[in-house]
């Protein structure tokens, strides 16, 4: 078997709970956090330097997007800057990893990135989710060059076991809250299920916001929305056990992001 054909096995085997998810056509989002020093601010700017110029372009080139690129304004891990890289499936990805790897000008400005005696970074650490069913693809929102970015928060929903976290996604796509979100006036980017990463089983979704205090305003309107309250009493949905721990963080985009 061929490094290619293990791949896609073991991630295939990862992502799959049932014959019928395998065969879904919902996308695979691969997360990748730099982690930064603190006190190091050129870390941060060379990386969103290689990021924007090199890694974007060469990566659309290969067949992944919509790219996401964002520094972490306030996050559990942070300085830290967040790659969210999306390929309409698992082979795409490996095929996308491939021409990267063959991608010349892609791998010169690697050497030159990776040269340098002061690293860019001081870890990387990558999840990957495999997109909701009732979400299957990142929602970039409006593109007017002209409209200024808007902020982002990240939350991942940790749940007891893969059976709750298959009810908690039951409850985002065909409970409505997804719907709920959007008729409160939030405006979702994508959801996905963990397949790779920290803290599994986990589900993990992003919301645009215009800014902070409307981010404030629109979570104070879907806590009372009269069609939240309803579900959350749901007894299938109430049960113990389907988020047992939640994280978020504010996320800014940064130039060559896609969403913004």
């Amino acid at each position: 078997m061929t490094r290619r054909e293990m791949l896609a096995a073991t991630l295939a085997a990862g992502a799959a709970s049932s014959s019928a998810q395998t065969a879904s056509k919902s996308a695979y989002y691969e997360l990748r956090y730099y982690r930064m020093r603190t006190e190091h601010s050129e870390q941060s700017r060379r990386t969103t330097e290689f990021l924007t110029r090199s890694y974007a372009p060469a990566a659309k080139r290969a067949g992944a997007g919509p790219i996401g690129l964002f520094n972490a304004s306030i996050a559990p891990a942070a300085p830290s800057i967040l790659r969210i890289a999306s390929y309409p499936s698992l082979a795409a990805m490996e095929t996308a990893r491939e021409k990267l790897a063959g991608d010349a000008d892609y791998q010169k400005a690697l050497a030159d990135y990776n040269a340098n005696p002061d690293p860019g970074f001081m870890r990387m650490e990558s999840w990957l989710l495999r997109a909701f069913d009732s979400f299957p693809a990142i929602e970039t929102g409006p593109a007017e060059p002209t409209r200024a970015a808007r902020i982002f928060e990240l939350r991942t929903y940790e749940s007891q076991n893969e059976s709750t976290l298959r009810e908690k996604i039951k409850m985002f796509g065909e409970g409505g809250e997804i719907g709920i979100f959007r008729a409160c006036g939030m405006q979702p980017v994508f959801f996905g299920e963990s397949v790779v990463g920290a803290n599994m089983p986990h589900v993990t979704y992003m919301l645009a916001f215009e800014n902070l205090a409307a981010r404030e305003k629109l979570w104070a309107v879907f806590q009372t929305n009269p069609d939240w309250q309803k579900l959350r009493s749901t007894p299938e949905y109430a049960a113990p056990g389907l988020v047992v721990n939640i994280s978020n963080s504010i996320l800014s985009p940064v130039a060559g992001s896609d969403i913004r």
